[in-house]
C-alpha cells in the first residue's frame, strides 16, 4: 500500500486526506493542531465565543483510517518528512507528499501548536478584551480587517472602532461596488477609516502612522495579510519558492522535478485570492491526480477561474462579489452562514 503524507490539516489538506484514505492508500496527516477549523468563522467567534464550537472538529473525528501526527514539520527531502514531536525528531517516509501547510496570520485569527481546548480559551480571552475595550484599532483594511470591523460594529454600539489601511480603498482587489458598499456600511455604524497610512505601536496603548496621525487604543488587531508556512522547504527545495516564499507548482499542482510531490492551498504561488473554496478545489485535484498516477490515467489540470466571493458584514449583511458585479444585503449574509454550515456538516457527520 502506497504511503501518502499530508502536511497541514486546513481546507486543502483535510479534504485531500479524507479522499485518499478511502482509495487504498496509507495516509498520514501531520498538523500542528489537533483539529480542522473553518477559519472564515473565527471573526464571528471573536465576538460570539460560543460560535467556536460550530467551526471546529477534531481530525480524528472525520479521518477514520488516517494516522494523525501532532507535530511540526521542520524539513522535507525526496522521500522523507522530518517532524518534531514533543521535542523529539522523527522521519516519516512517503511515496506521495501533499504540501498544504497553509499560511500564518497574527493572533487570534490564526494560531499554531494548539489543541482544541487551548484555541477555545484564546478566543474567549479576545472576546473578554473586546467587552472592556472602549477604543479598538484594526490595522489593515483587507477582507479580514473589514469583516472584523463589521462584526464588532454590529455586535456592540458603544465601541470606537478605527481602521488604518495603507491603500486608498478597503479590500482594494475587489470591484468598486463591493468596496463602496463595505465602506459605507462601516461608516454608517461609526467606524472611522484612515486610508493611505501605515500604523505602528510606539509604546503602551499608543500608535502613530507614517503621516503623523496619533491613535490611542485599548485593543489592537493586526490584519495585514497572510504569510506562507514555508520554512521546512528552505533547505532542500529553495528553488520552488517564489519571491514571496510561496511554492511554485505546475498546472497539475506538482512541484518542479518531482511528480510525486504536490502542493495545495494558501502555500501555493498560484495568482488568485487565497480562499477556502480555492484551497478545497486544489485539495480535490491533488487527491484525484495521486489516484490517477497510481492507475495510469491522465492527470487533471487545476483551472484558474473567477469565483464568487462571499464577504460577511456582521451576521445579517454581506456582499457576493463576482468579477465587476456585487450583490449586497441580507441574502449574502445568510449565504455566508450556510456555506459555513455546509462545510462543517461535511466533517462532523
Amino acid at each position: 500500500m502506497k504511503k501518502v503524507v499530508v502536511i497541514g490539516g486546513g481546507f486543502a489538506g483535510a479534504l485531500a486526506a479524507r479522499k485518499l484514505e478511502n482509495e487504498n492508500f496509507s495516509v498520514t496527516l501531520i498538523d500542528t493542531k489537533d483539529h480542522f477549523e473553518f477559519t472564515p468563522g473565527i471573526l464571528r467567534a471573536i465576538v460570539e465565543p460560543g460560535h467556536i464550537k460550530e467551526i471546529q472538529v477534531l481530525h480524528r473525528h472525520y479521518l477514520k483510517k488516517t494516522k494523525i501526527i501532532l507535530g511540526e514539520v521542520i524539513d522535507v527531502s525526496d522521500k522523507n518528512v522530518l517532524v518534531k514531536i514533543s521535542g523529539k525528531k522523527k522521519h516519516v517516509r512517503f511515496d506521495y507528499l501533499v504540501i498544504s501547510s497553509g499560511s500564518g496570520y497574527d493572533p487570534p485569527i490564526k494560531e499554531k501548536n494548539l489543541v482544541i481546548s487551548s484555541r477555545t480559551d484564546i478566543l474567549k480571552k479576545s472576546y473578554e478584551k473586546i467587552l472592556v475595550a472602549k477604543n479598538i484599532l484594526i490595522i489593515g483594511g483587507g477582507i479580514v480587517g473589514t469583516e472584523l470591523a463589521a462584526e464588532i460594529a454590529t455586535h456592540y454600539k458603544n465601541k470606537n472602532v478605527t481602521i488604518v489601511h495603507s491603500e486608498p480603498y478597503l479590500m482594494e482587489r475587489q470591484n468598486e461596488k463591493t468596496r463602496k458598499y463595505a465602506e459605507n456600511f462601516l461608516k454608517k455604524r461609526g467606524v472611522k477609516i484612515v486610508f493611505n497610512e501605515n500604523a505602528k505601536k510606539i509604546g503602551g496603548r499608543n500608535y502613530v502612522t507614517d503621516k503623523g496621525t496619533k491613535i490611542r487604543t485599548d485593543l489592537a488587531f493586526l490584519c495585514t495579510g497572510i504569510r506562507p508556512n514555508f520554512e521546512f522547504m528552505k533547505r532542500n527545495f529553495p528553488y520552488i519558492l517564489d519571491e514571496k516564499n510561496h511554492v511554485k507548482v505546475n498546472s497539475f499542482l506538482q512541484i518542479e522535478g518531482h511528480g510525486n510531490i504536490f502542493a495545495a492551498g494558501d502555500i501555493t504561488a498560484i495568482h488568485e485570492e487565497k480562499l477556502a473554496q480555492n484551497a478545497e478545489k486544489q485539495g480535490r485535484i491533488v487527491a484525484r491526480n495521486i489516484i490517477n498516477l497510481e492507475k495510469g490515467r491522465n492527470l487533471k489540470e487545476y483551472e484558474l477561474n473567477p469565483r464568487v466571493m462571499a464577504i460577511s458584514l456582521g451576521k445579517w449583511d454581506g456582499i457576493l462579489a463576482y468579477k465587476n458585479m456585487a450583490v449586497t444585503g441580507i441574502i449574502p449574509g445568510i449565504l455566508k452562514t450556510l456555506i459555513e454550515f455546509r462545510t462543517m456538516f461535511r466533517y462532523k457527520f
